[in-house]
């Protein structure tokens, strides 16, 4: 009996030693398909996650065992990536919109004359703003013009943007207060006559003209505008937003909202070359912390195609009559004096390109300031049109294409008649342009399109709509396999913004950002694709949002 007792309490020491020897974390994720996305494309059950860093991965038993936690999280074999990156979205003109009238899916001109009506009736505001319309999907493809505006309001202008945001129609009170007339003109923008007689479209700059004169959004609204747009990123499983064109008032808002702990999502910002921005940071050069990553600009060469705004080689084919090219929406005079502030003052040069013309121009003044410059990685956004030969550049010059794969399925229908078949072999390429770099930046352009990753990576991988079409997929040639696609949502994203060391992919001592997911992406069938949802998003190491 005394040789049991013995035992026992060998036994038990044994036990208290062992449990003391276990190390703390704050939270254990375990039971679980985990996708590191790591050189090695490594996959483990179990993380252990201590004051928002991941403090090591591995098999269950391994985790489980080496930690404790207060929070145990089974995932009951789901799958987790790295949190999503959206390398391409506007935070406040999302959160704006969610607070304006809603025009998306709008099958004509006479519903987003309804909701607009809704909208005003119900919320009488100032000035009415819209956004989402887009003509292409309506029977009569035309620009509308603004009669029935007028007729209904006014005395209340009205700015309705275009889904793309580089078109919009006003109504007669807004030019009226802009004091635009049909001689009025404006470099890099057009406002539309037909007839001897403003239409009340309004291209690129133009938009500019009657939005200055405009009440801007008070604190409040901005406040909750970002607000709102937090909260529905997050449910999407982002957690890093590449915001593309913000300013210094708008980046001070979120930083003490982030250290409020009101605004979760992390932010690389790229700011709008503004003699504001310019002048404070040429002096102050970049800005780091933990949430918010300010060391890009953003620039705008062109507008958009949809608006017939993009900046072409030669005219378009469905306006063959007037010669139509589009126009450049920058001075490059300016924007090469620009190009060299960026490689003395260290910021990375992000510039906006969706015609092959743009991109050409563009790309030559890159080339001859990044010659003598190593890993500044600036980028071309969109890169939706590109003459092949000028691939070139992305390679021999170290600029990273970051594009947005809903952009071609919004486009497919249209594409051609627009750019026709021969400048389609160049759009909307983006096998050709990973092949070209290496790697590729994937993103929304929200709220020109919608956040959801899980439609980026079903258009990247498939090509094809909701509905699946078409059903050999658009342009099949330049489809991405699935790992692309998630690396270009993750590790690639982050590279694109320098931050490859801290995110991207889930090692230890990265960020622990992560989002758990209902099928895996990597897995399961086409269909099963659609049919996933975000369980649940994690930043920091804190559950943000939970579908539970």
């Amino acid at each position: 009996m005394k040789g049991l007792n013995t035992s026992l309490l060998m036994v038990l020491l044994f036990s208290a030693s062992c449990a003391h020897k276990m190390d703390e974390a704050d939270l254990i994720i375990h039971n679980a398909q985990i996708y590191t996305m790591d050189d090695n494309n490594t996959v483990v059950e179990a993380m252990a996650v201590k004051d928002g860093k991941i403090l090591e991965l591995g098999a269950e038993r391994q985790i489980m065992n080496k930690y404790y936690a207060d929070e145990v999280v089974d995932l009951m074999k789901r799958p987790v990536y790295p949190g999503f990156i959206d390398a391409h979205g506007h935070i406040l003109s999302y959160g704006k919109m969610l607070m304006q009238a809603d025009l998306s899916g709008c099958k004509s001109f006479d519903e987003v004359i309804d909701r607009v009506k809704k909208y005003a009736d119900k919320e009488h505001p100032k000035v009415i703003f819209g956004r989402g319309w887009d003509q292409t999907e309506w029977e009569n493809p035309e620009f509308p013009t603004r009669e029935k505006l007028d007729e209904l309001f006014p005395n209340t202008p009205v700015v309705l943007y275009r889904i793309d945001g580089h078109a919009a129609l006003v109504n007669f009170k807004a030019l009226d207060l802009a004091g635009v007339n049909e001689n009025s003109q404006i470099d890099g923008g057009e406002f539309i006559v037909k007839d001897g007689r403003l239409t009340g479209m309004l291209i690129d700059n133009a938009m500019s003209k009657v939005l200055s004169v405009l009440p801007e959004f008070s604190d409040e609204e901005t406040e909750k505008a970002l607000l709102l747009a937090n909260e529905h990123l997050i449910r999407y499983g982002i957690t890093t937003v590449d915001d593309a064109g913000t300013d210094l008032p708008t980046t001070d808002m979120m930083r003490r909202l982030q250290n409020e702990k009101k605004f979760k999502l992390r932010v690389y910002a790229m700011m709008v070359p503004s003699k504001e921005n310019l002048d404070h940071f040429a002096v102050e050069g970049p800005y780091k912390d933990d949430r918010m990553n300010i060391r890009s600009f953003k620039f705008m060469a062109d507008g958009a195609l949809g608006s017939w705004g993009a900046c072409l080689k030669e005219p378009y084919s469905d306006r063959t009559g007037d010669h139509h090219h589009g126009a450049l929406t920058v001075d490059m005079k300016f924007f090469a004096e620009c190009a060299e502030l960026m490689v003395e003052s260290g910021f990375q040069m992000n510039t906006h390109c969706i015609g092959d013309s743009a991109a050409k121009l563009v790309l030559a003044i890159y080339a001859k300031n990044l010659e003598s410059q190593h890993d500044s990685r600036w980028r071309i956004e969109h890169a939706q049109v590109m003459d092949p030969n000028d691939f070139y550049y992305f390679s021999d010059f170290s600029i990273l294409p970051s594009v947005q794969p809903t952009h071609a399925i919004s486009d497919m229908n249209w594409a051609e008649l627009r750019i026709g078949a021969a400048r389609l072999k160049g759009a909307y390429a983006y096998k050709s342009l990973l092949k070209a770099k290496g790697l590729i930046a994937l993103g929304t352009d929200f709220p020109v399109e919608s956040p959801d990753p899980i439609m980026t990576f079903y258009t990247a991988v498939f090509r094809k709509d909701k509905n699946g079409n078409p059903p050999s997929g658009f342009l099949p040639e330049q489809a991405l396999t699935r790992e692309e696609a998630l690396r270009g949502m993750t590790i690639w994203a982050a590279y694109s913004n320098f931050e490859e060391n801290e995110k991207g992919t889930l090692e230890k001592g990265k960020l622990a950002d992560f989002v758990v997911l209902s099928h895996d992406l990597l897995k399961v069938s086409e269909k099963d694709i659609l049919r996933a949802y975000i369980f649940s998003t994690y930043i920091n190491g804190e559950r943000v949002y939970s579908y539970e």
